[in-house]
């Protein structure tokens, strides 16, 4: 069973492609928000320029998001908050009082004046729990009119009607002096100071409990529109009031979902959702064929497009508010961090043409998003170095926060309208693409997929194979690190991956490993081994060199990114030295043109076309004997265009323009190794 679904997932037919499109476009389906779309484009401050649209049925208009918020803070201002008044613990300073005066007015007057104090204090403690006393320095907020609860008792009273513990001192006081008891004030004050304590606490449960009833009973609404009535007309500006009322109808739309409708809409969505996918499948099998024969990268290309859509989705059901929180271009910083810039920004771009659907509005959000991959794609060079990857996050962060403000600007027709959470939101993503470093690293592992950060690592002369290289072939050890050197600088001219062409050049040769001594660079004697073997021979050890390559760097898991430059650096060309010994032995019709021919393929992309050309003019540039500027000039020219009429570059997206640039690049270099210089005319 194993061994079938690894034979599945290893086919380089439809059946898997069709599956990962299906169950793909499945998941989208299910976890979308699906309802109806309103069939028109619009945005404040713009001219209306479809015809005059009349409202198709009733509908409610629904008030903005700060006209509602400034009702619940309304609402929340005005609802009476609820405290409760401890009667046992009242209750408890009374019987505190009978016990403690006593004591205190003892041998301070005679029986009958005790009495009186005694009551005259009574009254007080009366007075002062009439409705409870308030904890010290308690502050109160919001209504000041408030709800007491004593015991099943709900008592409409103003806050100021409770008593206040810090003003005790005072009230005893003023009390007093109204009274025939003054001389006693310092023992009243010692005596209810010791048995006062507050009786009053704020009741959470019956508060928030009225909070949400009150909060529920808040209209979403603060107008009506009846069907067949004008909304707006061809050419009138869509101003604040017509603004609201189209975005309320497109709620409604959405909000819509009899079960007639919504399988139509269902339908309509897998139709555009597997046209999307369909259309990223016929770009990579055009453009990037090596990839669309790869299952393994394929599903990792689809896996992060579903991770995105998944979460923006969860954002969008949550809070749509914070959508723009959602690092979407850590989509393309991935695709190009593993491919290329080109897939990197197709790939986004198709990905938020589905968000688009279900995200408020969408031209805002897709103009933006893809405005900011573009960024992307064009700022993050070399992202194993740190300081590139914060300064493109600051570029995209500016990018999002000019796009913001200028359509707000345009909405509002004033910039002072900005609000500043959206602003904070795309702070928020920028922090949250820094992300990207330790993801590429888990990709790495999940996928067994190769980024710029391993290709770094990779160019370590001292690790084990190159090392093992440079033991056992020496002469092919320097010649990699020439042609390394060549095919970086060339690669930097034309804006190719300068590293991932360093690294291949570095390891294209292993397969030499196998036999060292039937290459002429690791030759020490005048003997060759090949003089013992026919032309046939030789150009099998020799076109072998290729396959056993592949052999070693799949023991040594080597990537397949590096894997591609040992296939493809010598395209389908001829081993023209032992092809034209052949010839001399037999005639030329008899020889088999296969047999003297490497297998291939061809170079498939800038990165090994670079390659190629660099280990050609390197290779047999050792031929060369004290040559002049213009021999070396024609050496060139005659190499590289040898190849290209052997039509090695044609599935390579190398350019003309690009191959004479390279050409240039490595008649310089040629120029510095044999030590001559430009003369100029006088």
């Amino acid at each position: 069973m194993n061994s079938i679904w690894k034979h599945i997932i290893s086919e380089q037919g439809l059946f898997y492609k069709s599956l990962l499109i299906l169950s793909s476009s499945i998941l989208i389906l299910y976890i979308f928000p699906l309802g109806g779309q309103f069939k028109y484009e619009f945005q404040k401050g713009r001219v209306w320029q479809y015809p005059d649209f009349y409202s198709p049925f009733d509908f409610s208009i629904l008030k903005s998001d700060i006209e509602y918020k400034n009702d619940q803070e309304e609402a929340i201002r005005d609802l009476k908050p609820y405290l409760k008044a401890d009667l046992d613990l009242r209750d408890q300073v009374i019987i505190n009082y009978s016990d403690k005066s006593t004591v205190f007015f003892k041998d301070k007057a005679s029986s009958l004046v005790s009495d009186s104090l005694y009551t005259f204090g009574k009254k007080l403690i009366d007075e002062i729990y009439t409705y409870g006393v308030l904890p010290p320095n308690y502050s109160h907020k919001g209504n000041s009119d408030i709800l007491l609860i004593q015991e099943q008792l709900e008592i409409p009273i103003n806050i100021n009607e409770l008593f206040k513990s810090e003003i005790l001192f005072e009230y005893i006081t003023t009390r007093l002096n109204n009274s025939s008891f003054i001389q006693y004030e310092d023992i009243f004050k010692d005596l209810f100071f010791e048995i006062i304590a507050p009786n009053i606490s704020i009741e959470k449960k019956f508060y928030e409990t009225s909070k949400q009833q009150m909060l529920q009973n808040i209209s979403r609404s603060r107008g009506f529109v009846a069907s067949g009535e004008l909304i707006v007309a061809k050419g009138e500006l869509v101003n604040d009031d017509t603004f609201e009322k189209l975005s309320s109808l497109r709620n409604e739309y959405t909000l819509q979902k009899d079960d007639k409708s919504s399988i139509w809409i269902q339908i309509g969505y897998s139709i555009l959702i597997v046209l999307i996918f369909t259309l990223l499948l016929l770009f990579i099998y055009t453009y990037r064929v090596n990839i669309y024969k790869n299952n393994r990268k394929l599903t990792f290309i689809f896996f992060n497009i579903l991770t995105v859509i998944t979460a923006v989705t969860l954002t969008v059901n949550y809070n749509t508010d914070y959508v723009f929180a959602v690092p979407i271009c850590i989509l393309p910083l991935i695709m190009k961090a593993f491919f290329d810039a080109r897939l990197g920004l197709f790939t986004h771009v198709l990905t938020v043409l589905l968000i688009g659907f279900i995200v408020p509005n969408s031209f805002e959000f897709v103009f933006l998003q893809i405005t900011a991959g573009i960024i992307t794609i064009q700022s993050v060079a070399q992202l194993y170095r740190r300081a590139n990857l914060f300064i493109s996050v600051g570029q995209i962060v500016l990018v999002y926060l000019i796009g913001y403000i200028a359509f707000t600007t345009i909405q509002e027709g004033s910039i002072l309208k900005i609000s500043f959470t959206p602003l904070a939101l795309f702070i928020l993503n920028g922090l949250l693409m820094l992300f990207v470093q330790p993801l590429i690293y888990i990709y790495e592992r999940l996928f067994r997929l190769v980024s710029d950060v391993s290709l770094l690592e990779m160019t370590d002369t001292n690790s084990i194979l190159l090392k093992e290289l440079s033991d056992k072939a020496p002469g092919t050890f320097h010649h990699s690190l020439q042609v390394a050197n060549i095919a970086e600088a060339a690669a930097n001219e034309i804006g190719a991956n300068s590293l991932l062409v360093r690294v291949g050049a570095l390891y294209h040769d292993i397969g030499k490993l196998t036999a060292p001594m039937y290459f002429s660079e690791n030759q020490t004697a005048n003997i060759s081994p090949h003089d013992r073997l026919s032309p046939k021979q030789s150009a099998d050890i020799i076109i072998d060199h290729v396959a056993e390559g592949v052999k070693i760097a799949n023991k040594h898991n080597l990537p397949e990114r590096v894997i591609d430059f040992i296939k493809t650096h010598h395209g389908t060309s001829l081993v023209y030295y032992f092809y034209k010994k052949q010839e001399e032995d037999l005639n030329t019709d008899e020889i088999n043109l296969e047999d003297f021919s490497y297998k291939g393929p061809k170079p498939f992309s800038k990165e090994t076309a670079i390659l190629m050309m660099a280990d050609a003019v390197e290779a047999a540039s050792k031929s060369l004997k004290s040559p002049n500027i213009d021999q070396l000039q024609e050496f060139v020219d005659k190499i590289i265009d040898g190849k290209m009429e052997e039509e090695q570059f044609n599935s390579s997206d190398i350019t003309f323009a690009e191959i004479e640039t390279v050409k240039m690049v490595l008649f310089k270099k040629l120029i510095n190794v044999y030590q001559l210089r430009i003369e100029y005319p006088e």
